[in-house]
C-alpha cells in the first residue's frame, strides 16, 4: 500500500511536469514519454469519470506523505481542477483517440473563464495541436490565434506567446501561406536564440528549410541547414519532421540517393512510433480489462447490497403496513364502541325519563291533587287536623321540584326524606324510631342526584317497618371520608329478601340505579351504590343502602 501511494505520486509528479513544464520548454507537441502518460491517463480516467471526488482525496493523501518541496504540486492540484481533463486529453491525442481528446478538452472548456491566464494557455495551444495532429490545419490555427492574442494581453507571457508563433509559422507553412509562415517563424527565432533554447531553434530552422524549398530559393535552404543548431538530444517526433524535410531538400537538389536514405530513416521512426502506440493499445486495453474487472466486482457488491437494503425496506414497509393496518382496526373498535357507548347511554337518559315520567304519574296526579289540597287547607286554616295536610302538600311540592332537577344538596334531600317520614309517622306506630346524623359535613355544599336517600327510605318504609313487628328503626347518616362523602339508609327490617312478597316492582330502584350510571359516564370518578343486608341493635337484620360519592363529582351530562 505504501508502495502504490508513492508511485501515484511520481506519477502525478511526472505527469504536472509534462502538463506544465514541458509546455513552458516547448515540447507539449513534439515528445511525450507515453508510458507513463498511459498509465496516468487510465488512473485519471478511472476516477474522474467514477468517482470525481475519490482521486483528490486520494492524491491529496498520497501528496500529504511528500517532502515539504512538492508543496507547490499539491497547491497546483487544488487551484487547477481543469489541469487533470486537458491532461487526459493530452495523452488521448499522443495514442490517436481524437474522440476521447475532445471529450476531456470539453470538459476542460467548462472551466475556462475560472483559469488563470496560464493554464487558458495551455488550454488552447493544447487544443490547436489536436487538430494539428489531425491536418484540421484551418480549426487549429483559430485555436493558436485566441492563444496568441491571450499572452499578448499579459507582458510576462513572452515565451508562452513566442511558443504559440512558432505553431502558427508551421500550420501557414503546412497552408502553403508562407508569407505569413515567414513573419511568425522570423519573429519568434530572435527570442529563443537569446534565450538559447536548442530544441525550439533546432525546430525553427527545420521550418525555415521547408519553407526556403516552397519558395524555390534552394541556396537559402542549402545555407539554413548548413547553419542550423545541433543539440545534444533531440525529440523522435522531431526528427521525423526534420527528415521529411530533409527528402524534400534532397529530391530538390537532386541527390535522390540521401533522399531515399531520410525517407528509409523515416519509415523506421514512424514503425518505431507504431510500434510503441501498439503496446501501449494493447496495455490500455488489458488495463482496461483489469478494471472493468474490478468495477463489474464492485457493481455486483453495490447491487447485493442493494438487494439487501430493498429486502429491509420490503419489512419495513411490511411493519409500517401492519402498524396502519392495526391502528385502522383499533380505531375503528374504538369509535365502533364509542358509538355503542353513545347509543346505550341515549338509551339508558330515555329510559331513565320514562321512569321519571312513570314515577310522576304514580304519585297520583300531584298537580291536580296539589291544587285541590291547598283550595280546601286555605278554606279550613283554623282546623288543628291540617297540620299533616300541611305535610302532604308540602311534600308534593317538593317531590314536584325534585323531579325537575337531576341533582339538589344534601340538606334539601334531607328536608324532603324528613317530610315525607312525618307523614309515615303515625302509620307506623309509636315503637317507630328515626334517626339522622350528619357529622360535620356541610349539607348545603354537597350535592347528591335527586330522590337518592328518599327511594331508600320510602322502600324501607313500604317493604320492610309497616308489617314488622315490634321495634321499628330507621337510620341515616352522612360522613366524609377524605375526597368522599358516605350516605347510607339503614333499617331493622330483616333484610332483603328476594322472595318476599312486599318486595315490589323495583321501579324506582330502578331509577336510582340508571341515573348513577348516566351520571358515572360522565365523570372519572363514580358513584357507588350497594345494598347489603348487615346486623343491627337487638340482634336484629336489617337492610343498608350505602352511597359513596365523590365530593367533585359533576351533575353535567356533558364532557
Amino acid at each position: 500500500m505504501k508502495y502504490r501511494h508513492w508511485s501515484g505520486w511520481i506519477i502525478l509528479l511526472t505527469v504536472l511536469e509534462g502538463i506544465v513544464g514541458c509546455s513552458r520548454a516547448g515540447q507539449d507537441r513534439k515528445g511525450r514519454n507515453l508510458g507513463v502518460y498511459e498509465a496516468f491517463m487510465r488512473e485519471m480516467e478511472d476516477s474522474l469519470t467514477k468517482d470525481p471526488a475519490g482521486i483528490y482525496n486520494r492524491l491529496d493523501s498520497a501528496l500529504a506523505s511528500a517532502p515539504d518541496s512538492m508543496s507547490y504540486y499539491r497547491n497546483m492540484l487544488l487551484k487547477a481542477k481543469a489541469l487533470f481533463y486537458y491532461g487526459l486529453a493530452q495523452v488521448s491525442m499522443e495514442l490517436r483517440n481524437f474522440d476521447r481528446c475532445d471529450y476531456y478538452f470539453n470538459l476542460a472548456e467548462r472551466s475556462f473563464d475560472q483559469m488563470r491566464p496560464y493554464e487558458k494557455h495551455v488550454y488552447l495551444n493544447n487544443r490547436g495541436n489536436s487538430y494539428y495532429f489531425r491536418q484540421d490545419y484551418p480549426t487549429a490555427l483559430g485555436y493558436f490565434r485566441r492563444s496568441l492574442a491571450l499572452t499578448r494581453k499579459y507582458p510576462d507571457m513572452e515565451f508562452e506567446r513566442n511558443l504559440t508563433m512558432i505553431n502558427m509559422g508551421e500550420v501557414f507553412l503546412l497552408m502553403n501561406q508562407t508569407d505569413s509562415s515567414a513573419y511568425y517563424l522570423s519573429r519568434c527565432y530572435d527570442f529563443f536564440r537569446r534565450v538559447n533554447n536548442q530544441t525550439a531553434l533546432y525546430y525553427i530552422d527545420t521550418q525555415l528549410i521547408e519553407l526556403a524549398l516552397k519558395q524555390k530559393n534552394l541556396p537559402l535552404a542549402r545555407m539554413r541547414l548548413k547553419n542550423a543548431v545541433k543539440p545534444d538530444y533531440v525529440e523522435p517526433n522531431m526528427v521525423n519532421v526534420r527528415n521529411r524535410y530533409l527528402q524534400h531538400f534532397y529530391e530538390e537538389s537532386g541527390d535522390f540517393r540521401k533522399a531515399y536514405h531520410y525517407l528509409q530513416e523515416n519509415k523506421r521512426i514512424d514503425d518505431s512510433i507504431r510500434s510503441e502506440r501498439v503496446k501501449m493499445r494493447a496495455a490500455e486495453i488489458a488495463l482496461k480489462y483489469r478494471q472493468d474487472s474490478t468495477l463489474m466486482q464492485k457493481e455486483i457488491s453495490i447491487q447485493q447490497k442493494e438487494n439487501q437494503l430493498l429486502h429491509l425496506h420490503q419489512w419495513l414497509y411490511g411493519l409500517v403496513g401492519c402498524i396502519l393496518l392495526l391502528g385502522t382496526a383499533a380505531l375503528a373498535l374504538y369509535l365502533y364502541r364509542r358509538r355503542k357507548i353513545d347509543k346505550e347511554r341515549w338509551k339508558l337518559q330515555t329510559a331513565i325519563t320514562s321512569l321519571r315520567l312513570e314515577n310522576i304519574r304514580n304519585r297520583i296526579s300531584p298537580h291536580f291533587i296539589f291544587n285541590v289540597l291547598n283550595r280546601e287547607v286555605s278554606e279550613r286554616k283554623e282546623n288543628p287536623d291540617n297540620t299533616n295536610l300541611m305535610g302532604l302538600i308540602k311534600l308534593m311540592r317538593r317531590n314536584l321540584e325534585l323531579t325537575d332537577s337531576l341533582a339538589v344538596t344534601l340538606a334539601d334531600e334531607l328536608d324532603f326524606v324528613h317530610t315525607y317520614v312525618s307523614l309515615e309517622q303515625k302509620s307506623l306506630g309509636e315503637e317507630f324510631r328515626f334517626e339522622v346524623s350528619t357529622g360535620d359535613v356541610d349539607l348545603n355544599v354537597v350535592r347528591v342526584p335527586s330522590m337518592l336517600l328518599q327511594i331508600p327510605v320510602e322502600n324501607a318504609i313500604k317493604h320492610a317497618l309497616r308489617l314488622k313487628e315490634g321495634k321499628r328503626r330507621l337510620w341515616i347518616r352522612v360522613m366524609q371520608e377524605g375526597e368522599r362523602v358516605v350516605a347510607t339508609v339503614c333499617d331493622n327490617g330483616g333484610g332483603y329478601r328476594r322472595q318476599s312478597v312486599n318486595r315490589g316492582t323495583g321501579t324506582e330502584m330502578k331509577v336510582i340505579t340508571q341515573t348513577i350510571q348516566l351520571l358515572n359516564s360522565y365523570n372519572r370518578q363514580s358513584i357507588v351504590m350497594t345494598i347489603s343486608n348487615v346486623p343491627v341493635e337487638d340482634g336484629e337484620t336489617g337492610c343498608e343502602v350505602r352511597f359513596t360519592i365523590p365530593l367533585h363529582y359533576s351533575y353535567r351530562l356533558t364532557k
